[in-house]
């Protein structure tokens, strides 16, 4: 999103690369450690299923929300400072979170996903600037930082309740690995002020919103996100329904975002091979939905093998999209416009699966219903990676123009 500026030092490949890697931890365990908690803050009974399903939306609502504010700050702050600023948001989120009052439950949720919404926007643009030549790599390191973070946050939170006595005090645990990426990024990282010029200037927001490609982008990744977030949100309660117990559920959830960790950083590569990314998109989405069928209408005896499938599919299209911004982007400043039209109206959008299934679970609609819908989301995205994945690109001519050009094969 910003240019180098000539006063800005960066800090070298390897540095860099563990930073990324440092924050893309701490974005996804505030959002899966809550899933496998849900039966047990539900069983205390001061929350409805209603309210349990608000809990699961707020935080994917407030991504495509706060997003798009992203180039608003990152022009007024620099892209450094407000990325340091979205992780002081982060711990303060996250450590509200644990107070055991439902109001601080909801505010502290509302905080993690404003602030998730900056640094997740933020971060593809930073790639691009500092990483010119293997941008869409890069993505796929961060992405897999990303699945290990959302990993660790399913696995561990049942074990860190029972540990530490109490479902609240999890949830707040996180809260010190947030503060540790703050302490190192600030350190490692220079902040330098935001270039005047930047400052000025509107970008190209508006003309992205009447580019197609850019609502392509979006919509591929608002509905690959919302089947994540599905799962994020409400796979371990509906195994729990089916009769497993809330710490095999978890597992399940942990080893199926586990799993993602490969795909994550392969997927890139394998779009690299064409400029056309439709196959690698397809090839993912496939995966995904033979884990779902797998996992919530299989057999007991291949819920594993699902949720294995279901990661491999859901880790490689994440990471996917996250490329698309990369890839369909001529520079860093077009990166990081994209990236806040794509997050904030992809995560909007998403926000409204976890409502949904919530308010089907409410309604008592069973797992054929619910599975119906899923694979109903996975046909559109489908639609939109076949347009997707063109071999296009958005470029600004000489006049400042917003441009989209076919690249040749």
């Amino acid at each position: 999103m910003l240019p180098m500026t000539l006063s800005r030092k960066s800090p070298n490949r390897l540095k860099f690369i563990f930073l990324m890697i440092l924050v893309g931890l701490n974005l996804r365990p505030a959002l899966s450690s809550l899933a496998p908690l849900l039966p047990r803050i539900a069983s205390e009974g001061e929350l409805s299923v209603l309210s349990l399903s608000l809990l699961t939306t707020l935080p994917v609502l407030c991504l495509g929300l706060f997003a798009p504010f992203s180039p608003w700050l990152a022009r007024r702050l620099g892209i450094e400072r407000s990325l340091a600023l979205g992780l002081i948001i982060l711990s303060f989120g996250l450590a509200l979170r644990g107070l055991t009052h439902a109001p601080t439950l909801f505010i502290g949720t509302l905080l993690i996903g404003a602030s998730i919404g900056i640094l997740g926007t933020l971060l593809p643009a930073l790639f691009k600037r500092e990483l010119a030549d293997s941008a869409d790599l890069m993505t796929g390191v961060y992405t897999m930082a990303l699945c290990l973070g959302g990993a660790l946050g399913a696995g561990l939170s049942i074990p860190l309740a029972d540990a530490l006595g109490s479902w609240s005090l999890s949830l707040m645990s996180w809260t010190s690995l947030a503060i540790t990426a703050l302490i190192t990024w600030c350190w490692m990282m220079p902040q330098p002020p935001p270039d005047p010029q930047l400052s000025a200037s509107n970008g190209h927001a508006r003309a992205l919103l009447s580019s197609p490609l850019a609502w392509q982008v979006m919509l591929f990744m608002g509905s690959q996100s919302s089947l994540a977030y599905i799962v994020f949100g409400w796979l371990p309660t509906l195994l729990v329904r089916q009769g497993y117990s809330e710490g095999e559920a978890g597992w399940l959830m942990s080893a199926s975002i586990l799993t993602q960790l490969f795909s994550a950083i392969a997927a890139p590569w394998l779009a690299r091979l064409n400029k056309d990314q439709r196959p690698a998109l397809i090839a993912m989405l496939s995966l995904v939905g033979i884990g779902l069928l797998l996992v919530l209408l299989g057999p007991s005896s291949l819920r594993w093998p699902g949720a294995i499938l279901l990661g491999l599919g859901q880790g490689g299209s994440f990471s996917l999209a996250l490329t698309l911004i990369v890839l369909r982007s001529g520079n860093s400043k077009i990166a990081g416009e994209l990236s806040a039209l794509v997050q904030g109206g992809g995560y909007t959008l998403a926000a409204l699966g976890p409502l949904v299934v919530g308010l089907m679970l409410d309604a008592n609609i069973g797992i054929k219903g619910i599975t119906w819908l899923l694979l109903s989301i996975l046909a559109f995205a489908a639609s939109m990676a076949l347009l997707a994945g063109r071999q296009h690109r958005l470029e600004i001519d000489d006049s400042g123009t917003l441009l989209t050009i076919k690249l040749r094969s």
